[in-house]
């Protein structure tokens, strides 16, 4: 065999730069929407409300168990306020399944703590509890956004929004000076800063000449909002980093934001079962909350709450439950870590993914021995790569790391435990579960096209 002819076999791995300005000018647009849902869907609470408005503007109803429904319905249902479920019931019975594409809608962050306002040395704090996997130093002397809930002792609500907006003050956390740091630099990295001095500066005036800079906080609070100390109890409140999505290089080609994961699947697979005609399949796009924290909670997708909605719209359109599992397959929609050169030790770079080089497919996750993974057949990798393939989507392979280094899980495993068919594919990321993640315009996009291809097989 002539080397030409032998190249042919070999695996070739396409960027997912566009090659004409036509398709630059779609990316540029695509992007520019992703950018403003980033920039204010940064919890799950922001993301649905704001996925859910998307969906209504575009011809879905608001959808309500044992609904009868018919081939073209566009519909949405919203679980708690913290996760939303999306479909477009297609041509073919639901007896022959769906395809469905699985993402979360929660990142990494700071909540306060059920009593979190407390004062000392003059300042006024509110101790917080981290959230997700995150490196707690990454998080000390940057500006916070405040987000969430209370309820008042009446049962009113008030929602929080303080730091978006540039008029608005932001909340802080201090680090240690270096000049007295000796002790602290001496320690490793994951005791730099403990969890429990995770703690916002939220106030430092006093209410008057005797001091209470805690009182003048609350009175604030109260001025501003109606609340008091004890409604902090049942209050859910969010601290983000109050940073926007920004083009990163001479050549704008990156974008990094906060919250990138994994709401950077999110976006593109809802956008493609918005902007496609009637599928073959009843289409669905599940935006779920609580992965970071194993996926537990009635928002998240270790509840039955999206089994309980596909058996609804099987009663619905006449299908059998049972059947429509077993004819499913899902896209696990969630981000892989992209080979960092920098970094290059913890990474196996020929079973790494890369940044401009277009989605991911991850066979397994896990940690180390493929722990807590659903370590998808050959089969469903044969029937993903396929469709992408015939539809010129540009795709990769890719795992976390080295095997010993430690490992991620997605909700594939969640999905996979009611027996539906399910991989994990998602976008490449530089900066994973930090507070300013980073990723390629052009691999986002990408995730477009394969959940547009995805809903069309």
């Amino acid at each position: 065999m002539q080397r030409q002819d032998a190249e042919k076999l070999e695996l070739k791995k396409p960027y997912s730069i566009p090659t004409n300005e036509a398709e630059f000018q779609k990316v540029e647009a695509f992007i520019k929407g992703y950018r403003h849902f980033i920039d204010n869907a940064k919890t799950e609470r922001t993301a649905v409300n704001y996925t859910e408005g998307e969906a209504l503007a575009n011809g879905f109803k608001p959808y309500t168990f044992g609904q009868k429904l018919k081939t073209g319905d566009r519909i949405c249902y919203v679980n708690h306020e913290k996760s939303v479920f999306f479909a477009v019931i297609g041509k073919k019975p639901l007896d022959e399944g769906c395809r469905i594409i699985a993402s979360h809608i929660d990142s990494p962050r700071l909540d306060l703590k059920p009593q979190p306002l407390y004062e000392n040395s003059g300042i006024a704090y509110f101790k917080t509890h981290y959230y997700g996997g995150i490196k707690k130093y990454q998080w000390t002397a940057i500006p916070l956004e405040l987000h969430g809930v209370v309820y008042r002792a009446d049962g009113t609500r008030v929602d929080i929004n303080i730091g978006a907006d540039a008029n608005d003050p932001v909340f802080y956390i201090s680090d240690l000076m270096p000049h007295i740091g000796k002790d602290q630099m001496s320690k490793v990295a994951s005791e730099f800063v403990p969890g429990e001095s995770l703690n916002l500066i939220n106030g430092s005036l006093p209410i008057d000449e005797d001091g209470g800079v805690k009182l003048k906080v609350l009175s604030i609070l109260n001025e501003k909002y109606g609340i008091t100390e004890r409604d902090l109890i049942t209050a859910e409140l969010t601290a983000v980093p109050a940073i926007m999505s920004r083009e990163v290089g001479f050549d704008r080609a990156l974008i990094s934001a906060y919250g990138h994961d994994d709401r950077i699947c999110a976006y593109p697979s809802l956008r493609a079962l918005i902007d496609g005609d009637v599928p073959e399949h009843t289409s669905i796009v599940m935006l779920a909350d609580k992965e970071e924290i194993g996926s537990y909670g009635v928002s998240g997708l270790f509840s039955e709450t999206y089994v309980d909605f596909i058996h609804s719209l099987c009663d619905a359109t006449g299908a059998d439950f049972y059947a429509c599992k077993r004819g499913s397959v899902c896209l696990s929609a969630d981000v892989g870590g992209a080979y960092d050169p920098c970094y290059a030790d913890a990474y196996e770079a020929l079973n790494s993914a890369y940044l401009h080089k277009g989605v991911v497919i991850s066979k397994y996750t896990g940690n180390r021995g493929k722990g807590g993974c659903s370590d998808a057949s050959a089969e469903t990798i044969s029937k993903v790569t396929r469709i992408f393939d015939e539809e010129g989507v540009v795709w990769q392979v890719g795992e976390y790391g080295k095997v010993d280094q430690g490992g991620a899980g997605t909700v594939a495993a969640d999905i996979a435990h009611y027996g539906i068919e399910v991989i994990d594919c998602g976008v490449p990321l530089f900066s994973m579960h930090s507070v300013n993640e980073l990723a390629s315009k052009y691999d986002i996009y990408e995730m477009y096209k394969a959940s547009t291809a995805f809903f069309k097989s």
